[in-house]
């Protein structure tokens, strides 16, 4: 039998994977969960370990692994993290008050499509625009993030000019309710840490949640953005990408490098990766 040769993450991808995103997670995680179904799925989940507002260490570990193994893992380790996946979701099922599903394979889409935009977000802002090849390589790997959970190679847009179409559609669809946004606004707002934390750190935490939001997002949570607020995130981004720039390699890329290292050593020893 012939072994599969794995394929290099081309340089655009692995300059995409920057531990400066973090600035931006809790922004990606309010765009995914503003599909009502995702919100409601998640703010009343009954699943506590995998919450972040229950267990915020866990949910990182959980997250930023999922995102390292999905672009930078091989078929192996992204096998393993599906697997993974699957047996935590078996759990994550609602029917009141909004039906919900973890193996709903076009709410995958929809969470695989908000982390692709992430992605292509933060390279921009870290490196200026991407030439079209790495643009191109970019989108290509970002469906990586659906089908490292349930959703098909074929239910990915085919090329960037489609996933428009769909991102438009997408926006059209976004919904919170009373559940959903103070859970979001809550979790931009750092609420579900102790109070010295929260009221310390909270304030610039949600702040650059809204920085980092497209507007309808922002509508949504029922939150004022100011032209102010927006030149004071914009000096923030140049900040980021000059301390991106000046960074060593394996500084740029902690702690992602430290996460792919870990789900390695899972595997290796068979320990759970989620």
């Amino acid at each position: 039998m012939t072994a599969t040769v794995e394929e290099t993450p081309p340089k655009a991808v692995v300059d995409s994977i920057s531990g400066m995103a973090l600035a931006a997670a809790a922004a990606n995680v309010v765009m995914q969960l503003s599909r009502l179904p995702i919100g409601h799925g998640v703010a009343e989940s009954t699943v506590d370990s995998g919450r972040v507002d229950k267990h915020p260490v866990k949910r990182a570990r959980t997250t930023l692994s999922y995102i390292a193994v999905a672009m930078l893992g091989t078929e192996a380790e992204r096998e393993a993290m599906r697997r993974e996946v699957n047996r935590a979701h078996r759990q994550v099922r609602a029917k009141e008050p909004v039906a919900y599903n973890a193996f709903d394979r076009d709410l995958q889409l929809w969470v695989a499509a908000c982390l692709y935009v992430g992605v292509e977000m933060i390279y921009t802002m870290l490196y200026g625009e991407p030439t079209e090849e790495r643009a191109a390589e970019l989108y290509r790997y970002g469906a990586r993030f659906g089908t490292t959970l349930q959703v098909t190679p074929d239910m990915w847009p085919p090329d960037r000019a489609a996933f428009e179409d769909y991102w438009r559609a997408g926006l059209e669809k976004i919904e919170m309710d009373d559940v959903t946004r103070r859970y979001l606004r809550d979790l931009a707002g750092m609420r579900f840490l102790p109070a010295p934390v929260h009221r310390t750190l909270g304030p610039f935490h949600r702040f650059l949640t809204l920085g980092f939001l497209p507007q309808p997002f922002r509508d949504e949570l029922g939150l004022p953005w100011t032209p102010r607020d927006q030149a004071r995130f914009d000096r923030f981004v140049r900040v980021l990408a000059r301390t991106n720039r000046a960074l060593p390699r394996p500084a740029r890329e902690f702690p992602f490098n430290l996460y792919l290292r870990d789900v390695r050593r899972r595997i290796r020893t068979g320990r759970p990766i989620v």
